[in-house]
């Protein structure tokens, strides 16, 4: 699609001056402001084994610094709570977070007591979906997302997972067993894989209607300098040439069952806990190793070592060591992104917000996707989507995706030699 290659193309230009940030260090975190509301983003870098085509921030695991890191994940919770936020949602990623269930456990019912918090989402793996880690969950935690990716074995093998997770089979059948527990069981999806298949495709699609999960996101694959090799290696060269086609075969073949929540999250029903938060809420604090927070018009990143964190907690110090305000102009254009990625531009919320019509602040990006054919409906309330449209949000998510992960990828060259050794040879574990 034309339309995809000029935003892809403009994107990355962006990318590359707005995804930059200053390490500094004497970086503090703002406090709240009175009156908005923020969701708590908890950061748990650690997997069993580490995938190819993952940018996270993600250590080997062990169970020694596992748990040192979660004592000074507590600490900076009670830190932030001592700084005035109240949080009425929490948003658990990785990484792995059920890598030790009783230290999760510890975390979120610390949560729970500081903060009135309403909504907990957490992030899972296949080989977690067990009584053990399950059954201490169901009570604490509302939306549960299963990193599945694909149920085609052969893909499974390639990205690594098969003797990690099982056979597609194997995953479907536990998906099964949980379905119903959870307010929203999400199951996380990939497409666009280099050897993935049409065919192949939409049998994930089934596979998804046969799961019981009441939603299902499925991302664009996306990369970054750092893991392309090893995608390569592994999966093969990624293209997005057939990205759209692929897009709208999955769209019609969730049609019926699901429908969109967001560009690429389909729920099936209205009301649904949607999978990123980034819509919901527009300003997030993030707490642990390598998470990222957005607050007053700028963007902080926490410290990516384990050592350096640790060492920051203890010291009574915040983990941001890196901040990057924004320009008014680019604060309109993420809030345009990630209202419309949400499916709905309300325009006089985007003129109270940012004192300029949306028309006027951002002509030259609406102008675009008004020649593109992306607006379903446009007058004087709002924005929403065509079909067409919500694929360039697609496309528009992925790169921006894929600049933070370059983000992350420099972040990691930054390693003291030590933890880069655990990440990219056989260093030794290092204690948080």
């Amino acid at each position: 699609m034309l339309a995809e290659r000029l935003l892809t193309a403009a994107l990355r230009r962006t990318n590359r001056r707005a995804l930059r940030m200053k390490v500094r260090p004497d970086v503090t975190l703002p406090p709240p402001e009175p009156g908005r509301s923020y969701l708590l983003y908890v950061h748990v870098p650690f997997c069993q084994r580490l995938c190819p085509y993952c940018s996270f921030n993600r250590y080997p695991f062990s169970e020694d610094p596992a748990r040192s890191y979660f004592r000074s994940l507590r600490d900076e919770i009670r830190m932030v709570a001592d700084l005035g936020y109240a949080f009425r949602a929490v948003y658990v990623g990785g990484g792995t977070p059920t890598i030790l269930i009783d230290e999760l456990v510890e975390t979120l019912d610390l949560v729970r007591d500081l903060f009135p918090i309403q909504e907990v989402s957490c992030e899972t793996n296949p080989n977690h979906l067990i009584p053990e880690v399950v059954d201490p969950l169901v009570e604490r935690v509302q939306r549960f997302s299963v990193g599945v990716q694909s149920f085609d074995d052969r893909l499974l093998r390639q990205m690594d997972r098969y003797d990690k997770y099982g056979s597609g089979e194997e995953i479907l059948g536990r998906l099964q067993a949980v379905a119903g527990r959870f307010h929203s069981l999400n199951v996380d999806m990939i497409f666009n894989f280099p050897s993935q298949t049409e065919e192949s495709l939409l049998r994930d699609v089934e596979m998804i209607k046969a799961s019981g999960a009441n939603q299902t996101t499925f991302y664009p694959l996306m990369t970054s300098r750092a893991v392309r090799k090893a995608l390569a290696r592994t999966v093969g060269r990624v293209s997005y040439t057939r990205e759209h086609r692929y897009y709208r075969a999955l769209c019609g073949a969730l049609e019926g069952d699901f429908e969109p929540a967001t560009a690429w999250t389909f729920s099936r029903r209205a009301g649904q806990m949607i999978d990123e938060y980034i819509v919901d809420y527009e300003e997030y604090l993030g707490v642990g190793s390598g998470a990222f927070s957005y607050l007053r018009g700028a963007a902080y990143v926490n410290t990516f070592s384990l050592r350096e964190y640790g060492e920051r907690i203890r010291n009574g110090r915040f983990s941001a060591a890196g901040v990057r305000p924004y320009s008014l102009r680019d604060r309109m254009r993420y809030r345009f992104m990630m209202d419309l990625f949400g499916l709905r531009l309300d325009k006089r919320a985007f003129r109270e917000r940012f004192g300029v019509p949306v028309d006027r602040g951002l002509r030259a990006e609406v102008a675009f996707f008004r020649a593109a054919g992306a607006f379903d409906r446009d007058d004087d309330t709002c924005l929403t989507l065509t079909p067409r449209g919500r694929y360039l949000l697609v496309a528009m998510m992925r790169e921006f995706f894929a600049g933070v992960n370059q983000f992350r990828d420099q972040a990691r060259a930054a390693l003291p030699p030590e933890e880069r050794a655990v990440l990219f040879g056989d260093g030794v574990p290092c204690a948080a």
